[in-house]
Protein backbone atom coordinates (compact mmCIF):
# COMPACT_ATOMS: atom_id res chain seq x y z
CA UNK A 1 0.00 0.00 0.00
CA UNK A 2 1.13 3.58 -0.86
CA UNK A 3 -0.44 6.73 0.84
CA UNK A 4 -0.47 9.63 -0.95
CA UNK A 5 -1.50 13.23 0.79
CA UNK A 6 -1.59 16.30 -1.39
CA UNK A 7 -1.10 19.33 0.01
CA UNK A 8 -0.82 23.60 -1.19
CA UNK A 9 -3.61 23.98 -3.45
CA UNK A 10 -5.94 27.53 -2.11
CA UNK A 11 -7.35 30.73 -4.26
CA UNK A 12 -5.11 32.52 -6.18
CA UNK A 13 -5.58 35.11 -9.16
CA UNK A 14 -4.88 34.78 -12.46
CA UNK A 15 -1.20 34.66 -13.29
CA UNK A 16 -0.09 33.58 -10.24
CA UNK A 17 1.55 30.49 -9.64
CA UNK A 18 1.45 27.60 -6.91
CA UNK A 19 3.16 24.52 -5.57
CA UNK A 20 1.43 21.54 -5.05
CA UNK A 21 2.76 18.69 -2.92
CA UNK A 22 2.46 14.81 -2.25
CA UNK A 23 3.54 13.04 0.24
CA UNK A 24 4.17 9.50 -0.03
CA UNK A 25 4.60 6.65 2.38
CA UNK A 26 4.06 3.03 2.79
CA UNK A 27 6.56 1.94 0.18
CA UNK A 28 9.55 2.85 -1.43
CA UNK A 29 8.96 5.96 -3.36
CA UNK A 30 11.84 5.93 -5.47
CA UNK A 31 10.96 2.28 -6.82
CA UNK A 32 7.43 4.48 -8.03
CA UNK A 33 5.70 6.69 -11.00
CA UNK A 34 3.74 9.59 -10.18
CA UNK A 35 1.52 11.27 -11.48
CA UNK A 36 -0.92 14.14 -11.31
CA UNK A 37 -4.18 14.50 -12.57
CA UNK A 38 -7.25 17.05 -11.86
CA UNK A 39 -10.45 16.91 -11.75
CA UNK A 40 -13.09 20.32 -12.69
CA UNK A 41 -16.99 19.82 -12.13
CA UNK A 42 -19.09 18.31 -14.46
CA UNK A 43 -15.76 16.72 -16.20
CA UNK A 44 -13.88 14.22 -16.51
CA UNK A 45 -10.52 13.56 -14.92
CA UNK A 46 -7.38 14.49 -16.68
CA UNK A 47 -4.25 14.00 -17.07
CA UNK A 48 -1.44 16.64 -16.35
CA UNK A 49 2.05 15.56 -15.95
CA UNK A 50 3.57 12.23 -14.85
CA UNK A 51 7.34 11.65 -13.64
CA UNK A 52 8.60 8.30 -13.44
CA UNK A 53 10.96 6.35 -11.08
CA UNK A 54 13.73 7.18 -13.80
CA UNK A 55 12.82 11.04 -13.46
CA UNK A 56 11.26 10.98 -17.24
CA UNK A 57 8.35 13.60 -17.72
CA UNK A 58 5.30 13.93 -19.63
CA UNK A 59 3.02 16.48 -19.97
CA UNK A 60 -0.59 17.28 -20.94
CA UNK A 61 -0.10 19.94 -24.14
CA UNK A 62 -3.01 22.36 -21.80
CA UNK A 63 -0.03 22.62 -18.99
CA UNK A 64 3.07 22.82 -21.10
CA UNK A 65 5.53 25.70 -20.68
CA UNK A 66 3.31 26.10 -17.51
CA UNK A 67 3.77 23.64 -15.13
CA UNK A 68 6.50 21.55 -13.94
CA UNK A 69 6.43 18.08 -12.24
CA UNK A 70 9.52 16.95 -9.82
CA UNK A 71 10.19 14.26 -7.38
CA UNK A 72 12.32 14.35 -4.92
CA UNK A 73 13.23 10.88 -3.21
CA UNK A 74 14.64 11.87 -0.15
CA UNK A 75 11.55 13.67 0.95
CA UNK A 76 9.46 10.75 -0.63
CA UNK A 77 7.40 13.53 -2.04
CA UNK A 78 6.32 14.86 -5.39
CA UNK A 79 5.75 18.77 -6.47
CA UNK A 80 3.78 20.37 -9.66
CA UNK A 81 4.95 23.58 -10.05
CA UNK A 82 2.09 25.90 -11.47
CA UNK A 83 3.07 28.82 -12.92
CA UNK A 84 0.88 31.49 -15.00
CA UNK A 85 -2.41 30.05 -13.55
CA UNK A 86 -5.26 29.96 -15.38
CA UNK A 87 -8.86 30.46 -14.61
CA UNK A 88 -9.70 27.07 -16.73
CA UNK A 89 -7.19 25.43 -14.53
CA UNK A 90 -9.73 25.54 -11.65
CA UNK A 91 -10.16 21.86 -10.27
CA UNK A 92 -9.09 19.29 -7.41
CA UNK A 93 -5.69 18.14 -8.10
CA UNK A 94 -4.93 14.34 -7.50
CA UNK A 95 -1.63 12.70 -7.08
CA UNK A 96 -1.50 9.09 -8.24
CA UNK A 97 1.14 6.81 -8.04
CA UNK A 98 1.83 3.27 -9.66
CA UNK A 99 5.14 0.86 -9.84
CA UNK A 100 4.56 -0.58 -12.98
CA UNK A 101 1.85 2.21 -14.70
CA UNK A 102 2.90 5.24 -16.30
CA UNK A 103 1.48 7.59 -18.93
CA UNK A 104 -1.81 9.56 -19.18
CA UNK A 105 -4.62 6.62 -18.56
CA UNK A 106 -5.91 7.00 -14.73
CA UNK A 107 -6.93 3.39 -15.00
CA UNK A 108 -2.98 3.04 -14.93
CA UNK A 109 -2.55 4.32 -11.59
CA UNK A 110 -3.48 2.08 -8.19
CA UNK A 111 -2.87 4.99 -5.65
CA UNK A 112 -4.45 8.32 -5.37
CA UNK A 113 -4.48 10.80 -2.78
CA UNK A 114 -7.46 13.18 -1.63
CA UNK A 115 -6.96 15.70 -3.42
CA UNK A 116 -6.41 19.18 -3.30
CA UNK A 117 -8.50 22.26 -4.26
CA UNK A 118 -6.99 24.67 -6.95
CA UNK A 119 -9.46 27.57 -7.56
CA UNK A 120 -8.00 30.86 -10.05
CA UNK A 121 -10.18 34.16 -10.27
CA UNK A 122 -10.05 36.20 -13.02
Amino acid sequence: QVQLVESGGGLVQAGDSLRLSCAASGRTFSDYNMAWFRQAPGKEREFIAAISWSNEVTYANSVKGRFTVSRDNAKNTVYLQMNNLRPEDTAVYYCAADRYGTGPRAVDYDYWGQGTQVTVSS
